[in-house]
């Protein structure tokens, strides 16, 4: 109990971080506002009372549309990376490395490229196929091995992953280098990940989608802890181990699809985020994780938008730009501790 008690605080200032970082996202930066000043343009914006000149637009179309978005996908791939890593038991298992992202990347790229899209049409391109991704990897690591349980199928889904991922990117290059170089320049904004396009037409699309997602990973949570004792014992304990697999495919797979669509592939936020919660809190965590994705966007978003420019004469960068500058170190620092603890 007192253990529980303990991951509850600390899940509880990590959604006070969130909390705060969010409101130090929309209020401070290149442009500020006061705390008095947001609250009079929200309650305008609702009401349709008058509107400050300059302010109300930066603040209800920049700022609080990029914030709402970046905490929202932050959710979605901390819980994504979560439920991937405690489920197949490898902390590399994110959908950045399992090709997932690469997957979403790849259809947007053809559309934009091939097809001339823009706008909805390359988030729905991407959404198409990080789920087309999903289901090849899912049947490949199923198929190659009979019945696709244990460890072994855990690792099955993770080599098909990168085998996929590295076959799409060759894809990606390709189609970069028969692209214009304007086009290019779209695709590579896009690669990176970015809150630039934030609008709030996007956080109505994506905030139905995590209402029905987020509950579902909460729901077959129970489950995911039964699933880490290993295949045979959650079957002993009455689990349908492929069945509940598959659950947490499909709901993992569609919050990574989702964010991606609406943002790009932001890298490494899925993966860094599941470790650092259990180190925070000391147990794996979904909300933990969920709140740790979300703090990781906001504070990489702050940083690329407000700090990048005054450090690199002007230039605005995009927040995937700076969650992968992150995440290769940390990688690096998670294979050397697996080295040590394997020796």
């Amino acid at each position: 109990m007192v253990r529980q008690r303990g991951l509850v605080n600390r899940t509880a200032v990590l959604a006070a971080a969130v909390v705060i970082l969010f409101f130090a996202s929309v209020l401070l930066g290149s442009y500020t506002v006061t705390v008095p000043d947001f609250f009079t343009i929200v309650a305008n914006h609702l009401t349709g009372g008058a509107k400050i000149p300059g302010a109300s637009f930066i603040v209800m179309e920049n700022k609080l549309p990029r914030a709402v978005i970046g905490t929202m996908i932050g959710i979605a791939f901390g819980v994504a990376g979560a439920l991937f890593q405690t489920m197949l038991r490898n902390p590399l298992a994110s959908p950045d490395v399992i090709g997932i992202s690469s997957g979403a990347s790849a259809a947007a790229v053809v559309a934009i490229v091939v097809f001339g899209a823009s706008g909805a049409a390359v988030s729905g391109a991407a959404l198409a196929g990080a789920l087309a991704v999903a289901a090849l990897i899912y049947a490949i690591s199923r198929g190659a091995g009979g019945t696709g349980r244990g460890n072994a199928a855990g690792n099955r889904l993770v080599l098909a992953g990168v085998g996929i991922a590295a076959a799409l990117q060759a894809v990606v290059s390709f189609l970069m280098t028969r692209a214009d170089i304007r086009t290019a320049a779209d695709v590579l904004v896009w690669l990176n990940g970015s809150l630039n396009s934030a609008t709030w037409d996007r956080a109505g699309i994506l905030f139905p989608a995590l209402a029905v997602l987020v509950p579902a990973a909460a729901l077959i949570a129970g489950p995911l802890r039964i699933l880490e004792l290993g295949d045979d014992a959650a079957a002993g304990l009455g689990v349908r181990v492929n069945n509940v697999r598959l659950a947490l495919v499909i709901v993992a797979v569609s919050l990574a699809a989702v964010a991606t669509a609406a943002a790009g592939p932001v890298s490494f936020v899925a993966f860094l985020a599941g470790p650092i919660a259990r180190r925070f809190t000391g147990k794996a965590s979904l909300p933990a994780s969920a709140m740790v994705g979300a703090l990781i966007v906001l504070a990489a978003d702050y940083f690329a938008a407000n700090l990048a420019p005054l450090l690199l004469d002007g230039t605005v960068l995009p927040v995937g730009v700076v969650t992968g500058a992150l995440g290769a170190p940390f990688l690096l620092w998670l294979l050397v501790t697996a080295n040590r603890k394997d020796a």
